[in-house]
């Protein structure tokens, strides 16, 4: 079991991206247990970007439930279709949103948040849960972060669901 991880100084975001991965593999690989993975994954990202807020909602009938985090408090329940994180569910596709005040419906479980990525977990057609990531800054995700956070769920679903 990993206790702590390299970060690289001074690089891009890509590069982070590729070294936190396979560390991140390496560290759910061995690891039963869905929340003890979704908790330390949740850890990790906000430890190498400091995201504002950073965590997954699963889905449990027929909404969205807050699961392991970081960051300040959240919202406790989704509905299918509402929000970001509603939307990425009913779509099955990553919502990249660079102002969540211009995204309609926005749930805002704290003014602070200014810009979102939500990548949904598919098993199968499924959605089981989805990635939520915030920043407090404007436009502050892009295609390289939709690219890294799609294969990270890619690396949860073929650890946690199989």
């Amino acid at each position: 079991m990993a206790e702590s991880i390299y970060l690289p100084t001074n690089a891009s975001k890509a590069e982070i991206y590729q070294v936190i991965l396979p560390q991140i593999e390496a560290l759910i690989t061995d690891e039963s247990d869905l929340y003890a993975n979704l908790a330390n994954v949740s850890a990790v990202l906000r430890e190498a970007f400091g995201f504002f807020w950073v965590g997954f909602y699963l889905v449990k009938n027929d909404q969205l439930v807050l699961g392991p985090f970081q960051g300040p408090l959240a919202c406790t329940r989704i509905n299918f279709g509402k929000g970001v994180c509603g939307t990425a569910w009913k779509e099955k596709k990553t919502q990249l949103v660079p102002d969540v005040d211009a995204f309609p419906g926005h749930i805002a479980c704290s003014s602070a948040s200014k810009s979102e990525i939500v990548v949904p977990g598919l098993h199968g057609e499924d959605v089981w849960c989805v990635l939520d990531v915030d920043s407090d800054r404007l436009d502050d995700f892009d295609e390289v972060d939709q690219q890294y956070l799609e294969q990270l769920m890619q690396l949860l679903d073929k650890q946690t669901m199989n």
